[in-house]
């Protein structure tokens, strides 16, 4: 087996301005990009942790991605696709706080989450990020009655919550449980939804009683820029890139799609329900991390969550 590390190196600044991104068809389109609208004065808003603090109105405005009609054409001539090394994984988080901050989701709301799995009570247990797949075939929007999910032609899968009726078919439809329901808006929302034009490619600002998800930043992707995941991840866990150009990158290098993996037996995850996920795994051998250092300095409610793992039953049960 080819090892991973036989790759074509690139630094992250010149990986954003390759051809992967940019092409034939440039994804920066000025005519379908909103403005950023910064106006200088101070608000209050309150904090996660229940502080009080001011701050710059300007500082909380993000640039958004395509009206709600291009955003549902897609990018032309793409076909996105993610990778993820579980090999490198050491339950970081970084990925999962940076979205959660990027798409103004509270404490608890999570597009990525980051499991703790193990294949046999005889092997070590591993990190397994897990997003929205993006499904060539989603039953999320097969199931969705007023056509409020949908597939783009470049294989991103979004939510217009604009259209959304919060009805919950979309989440039993996903076999893999990559949805939330939006019980209130974050207190960011409350300020930016009179101040700036929604899109579904940000999802900002969120509706209560909707559904969202991981969305692979499509905006992001329109300012010739990476995932926040992708970026967030000091571990290069995370790739991203255009498997019609066959080139992927975590930010660090650039590879070939269909070399790594060939020679890293990629695979699917639950690829036998036939949904054709856009997301690819690399198999957590030759480890760089023991598990356990994805334990340390977590708090409680977040521990909790890995008691359930098989790994501690079989030692609470030892």
């Amino acid at each position: 087996m080819a090892s991973k590390k036989k790759k074509t190196k690139n630094s992250r600044r010149k990986f954003l301005g390759s051809s992967m991104l940019l092409g034939s068809g440039a994804l920066l389109i000025p005519e379908v990009m909103s403005s950023c609208k910064k106006p200088d004065e101070k608000v209050k808003v309150l904090t996660q942790e229940g502080n009080l603090v001011e701050v710059n109105k300007a500082d909380m405005i993000t640039c958004h991605g395509a009206s709600r009609e291009e955003s549902r054409k897609g990018i032309p001539n793409r076909k996105f696709v993610m990778v993820i090394d579980l090999s490198k994984c050491r339950n970081a988080r970084k990925c999962v706080e940076l979205c959660q901050e990027a798409h103004h989701l509270g404490l608890g709301q999570e597009f990525i989450r980051v499991y703790l799995m193990q294949r046999s009570d005889k092997s070590a247990p591993y990190w397994f990020p897990k997003p929205c797949f993006h499904c060539n075939n989603p039953l999320c929007a097969s199931v969705c009655p007023v056509g409020a999910t949908y597939k783009r032609s470049d294989g991103i899968v979004l939510v217009d919550n604009e259209r959304c009726i919060g009805c919950k078919f979309c989440m039993t439809g996903c076999p893999y449980n990559a949805r939330i329901f939006i019980w209130e808006k974050h207190e960011i929302d409350k300020i930016d939804e009179t101040e700036i034009e929604y899109s579904p490619e940000t999802g900002i600002p969120h509706r209560e009683g909707t559904v969202a998800k991981c969305d692979f930043c499509p905006d992001m992707i329109r300012q010739k820029k990476l995932p926040h995941c992708v970026t967030a991840c000091p571990m290069g866990v995370i790739y991203f890139g255009d498997i019609n150009e066959d080139s992927i990158t975590n930010g660090q290098e650039t590879v070939s799609f269909s070399e790594m993996i060939k020679n890293n037996d990629g695979y699917r995850y639950l690829e036998t329900l036939g949904t054709d996920p856009s997301v690819y795994y690399l198999p957590a051998t030759a480890r760089l991390f023991p598990f356990e250092e994805g334990l340390e300095n977590k708090d409680e409610e977040l521990l909790e969550r890995y008691k359930n793992s098989p790994y501690f039953k079989e030692k609470n049960n030892g």
